[in-house]
């Protein structure tokens, strides 16, 4: 029995695939013409057109009707299944991650943070986080006394939050998150200097020490652009639930 083989678009996905990932072609850089690929590969432009979008499905190409094909920029991925800093998930994964404190100041937490962490004194850490000097993430984090007390004074630039947290004895033992899409909203879209409106991924989680104490309260207000959500299943591993959205 004769081998099927693969179509020839496959072939061609495949090797311009591997070109991008090595290098060949910068992100961000534009591809050759349409026109000039087929002739390259000595296909139809429509057999070309095939590839690339397979190659755009994969996401690793971006194609802009009336300026051409770009290679796109790499997206870094927020797990869910991962008990880590937001921080410390982005650098495990190769990202270079800075950060921009816009306050840090202990007072009065509002009602509806206390709801979720018990106190009504906290740490209020609100920062920006930057990807490879791109604004991705507008975080705003509490912590209930009296840890709040014993690390306000961190300088959370260079320490991540859960660090600081650990250096005082506590144990992160397990936490609750809810993602849901949203807008953009002004005092964010300011800080992440995009228009207000833009879609975003909107995550409150609520992590736990092995006492089941709320430890930390975070809000992350995440551009869909930059970001992309990623999970595995496994039959022993997370589950994911969805929710109807309440209006």
């Amino acid at each position: 029995m004769r081998e099927r083989r693969a179509p020839k678009y496959m072939a061609i996905a495949a090797d311009l695939g591997q070109r991008i990932r090595a290098g060949e072609y910068a992100a961000g850089s534009a591809l050759p013409s349409q026109r000039d690929l087929s002739t390259s590969y000595g296909v139809t432009l429509a057999t070309l057109r095939q590839a690339l979008r397979v190659l755009e499905d994969e996401g690793l190409l971006s194609q802009q009707p009336g300026r051409g094909t770009f290679v796109a920029e790499p997206r870094a991925a927020y797990r869910l299944d991962s008990l880590r800093s937001l921080a410390d998930d982005l650098v495990a994964q190769g990202q270079t991650v800075s950060t921009e404190i816009i306050d840090q100041s202990l007072g009065a937490a509002p009602d509806w943070v206390v709801e979720r962490i018990g106190a009504g004194v906290a740490l209020r850490l609100e920062r920006v986080r930057l990807l490879a000097g791109r604004r991705a993430v507008h975080q705003v984090s509490w912590v209930p006394d009296p840890t709040g007390a014993r690390i306000a004074e961190t300088d959370f630039s260079a320490v991540s939050l859960y660090a600081a947290i650990a250096s005082t004895g506590l144990v992160v033992h397990r936490a609750t998150e809810t993602l849901r899409p949203g807008l953009l909203d002004d005092p964010a879209a300011e800080l992440l200097r995009q228009p207000a409106g833009t879609p975003v991924f909107v995550s409150d989680r609520t992590t736990y020490v092995l006492d089941d104490s709320p430890v930390v309260f975070d809000r992350a207000t995440i551009l869909g652009t930059v970001m992309e959500i990623r999970t595995e299943r496994v039959a022993t591993g997370l589950s994911l639930r969805w929710s109807r959205l309440k209006h």
